[in-house]
């Protein structure tokens, strides 16, 4: 008589495949494609086009998104045989907290264009899958809103660094209040980007009022525009609050001076900004190049892991995002030098097609493939996980 199937006998990705299998037997198939190109297809066939091009689309001529699969695309796995696999264990330990696995949800704005319940729907889906949240700054709903549907469960807290300091202090005291556990500031923001797709369609969802949600109930940028309803009013000091072109090393000081909280700087693409990131009170860094959004003709972020990990693995946390789409590409990551990955686009198109229960999915599927891909590899875990069980592609 075979065994059931529990987690006493079978390894995560085991069960979530089997329990596929078995629903097909009922001629049930899963919700939601399984692979991410046919995922982004059905968004593209769901999505209005204004909205699916704002999520899909990058900067130019969307060179450096095509440079990111490049990257992960050079290097291959070269997996070892008959080590003992069979218990393996994905999980990590980020800022003195142990989670279940290496994989983070990134921050994404405006996720209300996606689906009416936005990032509360991310959180709850969040919550039962046991993987951190980082909420962006630029969310529809407010970061107290979401993190109440966390409670205890981790969550991080992502800011848009902009001109107005009083609402950077207030910003991020209202996300210490509200138990975020982490402050992920993004660098590569500062000015917005040329993207092609957004300027042909004229669509910029924070004109229409969409991921204002964080500005619009805050004391010090109500104060700023005169606690009026005035939208124009709103719009110019939204425009000043997010970005800001003059900011310099120095001043991440004000950031560090108002948070007790890890702060993680975002946007890491050269060794010599990961080692000033160390240098002006940075707990880590994320190599990213905002999955190709910002900067047009820009190094695949992959192509830098390797090298700033070199440079100053020993000395900090590095995290990695830009083009974590399957098992492999985490593996790969984890052994070019990150500690823990962040995943973006996927779970948003999840969520446009199929609400909470679509991120469940996906972040279940993405679970699945990183801890088979380890077996498979010949890894218990990520200590196992190194360069030396990579090959470059000439």
């Amino acid at each position: 008589m075979n065994a059931p199937v529990t987690s006493t006998n079978l390894s995560q990705g085991m069960q979530r495949q089997l329990q596929i299998y078995f629903a097909g037997m009922q001629g049930i198939k899963p919700q939601l494609p399984v692979s991410y190109e046919a995922l982004e297809q059905k968004a593209r066939e769901v999505m209005k086009p204004e909205v699916f091009a704002y999520v899909a689309g990058s900067a130019g001529a969307e060179t450096t998104t095509h440079n990111n699969i490049a990257a992960f695309n050079k290097w291959q796995i070269v997996p070892r045989m008959l080590g003992d696999v069979s218990k393996r264990s994905m999980e990590i330990e980020l800022f003195g907290k142990k989670l279940p696995s290496p994989v983070l949800l990134g921050p994404v704005g405006v996720l209300s264009i996606a689906h009416p319940e936005a990032e509360v729907a991310v959180a709850r889906a969040a919550k039962a899958m046991n993987v951190p949240q980082v909420v962006s700054t630029v969310s529809s709903k407010t970061i107290e809103e979401i993190a109440a549907t966390h409670g205890d469960h981790s969550h991080w807290f992502q800011l848009y660094w902009g001109s107005n300091n009083d609402f950077t202090r207030s910003i991020i005291q209202r996300a210490e209040k509200a138990g975020y556990s982490a402050i992920v500031v993004t660098l590569d923001t500062r000015i917005f980007a040329w993207r092609e797709r957004d300027i042909q369609n004229a669509y910029l969802p924070f004109l229409v009022g969409e991921g204002l949600a964080n500005y619009i109930s805050d004391p010090a940028f109500m104060a700023a525009v005169g606690n009026t309803e005035d939208k124009m009013k709103m719009m110019m000091e939204f425009a000043y609050c997010f970005s800001n072109a003059s900011s310099t090393w120095k001043d991440v000081e004000i950031i560090r001076n108002c948070t007790k909280l890890p702060v993680i700087l975002k946007g890491i693409q050269h060794p010599v900004d990961a080692k000033k990131a160390i240098d002006h009170g940075a707990d880590g860094i994320i190599v990213s190049n905002h999955g190709g959004r910002q900067l047009d003709g820009a190094v695949g972020a992959l192509d830098m892991l390797n090298t700033i990990a070199g440079a100053v693995g020993d000395k900090t946390t590095i995290l990695f995002d830009s083009g974590i789409r399957r098992g492999a590409d985490v593996f790969k990551a984890m052994a070019l030098g990150a500690k823990a990955v962040l995943v973006a686009r996927p779970y948003v198109y999840a969520l446009a097609l199929a609400g909470e229960e679509g991120v469940k999915q996906i972040i279940g599927n993405l679970l699945a493939d990183i801890e088979l891909t380890l077996g498979l590899a010949g890894c218990t875990g990520w200590q196992d996980v190194t360069t030396e069980m990579l090959l470059k592609a000439e």
